[in-house]
């Protein structure tokens, strides 16, 4: 891990290690429903302010907790239009497994680019602090795989130039 990179991991582990404190709790509008009230947005009370810790401009997290449950919004670091490119993609690859990571959302949060829904039972089912390794190692390992990507592309961009180029020698 970089060192840069270190106190804002820390932030992060720290922040959502307090935010997963969730417990059961129904509607209270409609009777035997337990919806994640960060997604319902039905009683403003039960929603605590959101929290956005930033890197720079372009990698951030949002996390917004409620009583029952936390979201938490990735915004992940692009340097040009090829790792914008290599994202959307590999971003779509995974929210259309969503299904497979059970925290996972299908649809980011507006100007994110990956989120998560941690509700109270996951972390019945879960380890918190397994919940929270799990999303420390997903930031950190995006940015390895976005990195070995755009490496590949550009290594498989100049061999296929080679081989044209030498046409023409």
């Amino acid at each position: 891990m970089a060192q840069t990179l270190k106190p804002y991991l820390n932030a992060v582990k720290s922040t959502l290690t307090a935010a997963i404190c969730l417990q059961n709790f129904p509607s209270q509008l409609v009777e035997r429903h337990n919806k994640p009230e960060v997604e319902s947005n039905q009683n403003p009370e039960l929603v605590l302010a959101s929290l956005t810790i930033s890197r720079n401009k372009k990698e951030q997290i949002l996390i917004e907790s409620s009583i029952n449950s936390v979201r938490i919004s990735l915004r992940i670091k692009q340097a040009d239009e090829l790792e914008t490119l290599l994202c959307k993609k590999f971003m779509r690859f995974l929210t259309q497994r969503a299904e497979h990571f059970i925290i996972l959302r299908r649809k980011p949060i507006r100007d994110f680019d990956i989120s998560f829904l941690v509700t109270n039972f996951h972390t019945e089912q879960f380890l918190k602090h397994k919940l929270v390794d799990f999303i420390m190692q997903f930031m950190e390992d995006i940015d390895k795989e976005i990195s070995e990507m755009k490496l590949s592309v550009n290594a498989r961009a100049r061999a296929t130039a080679q081989e044209f180029l030498t046409e023409f020698v």
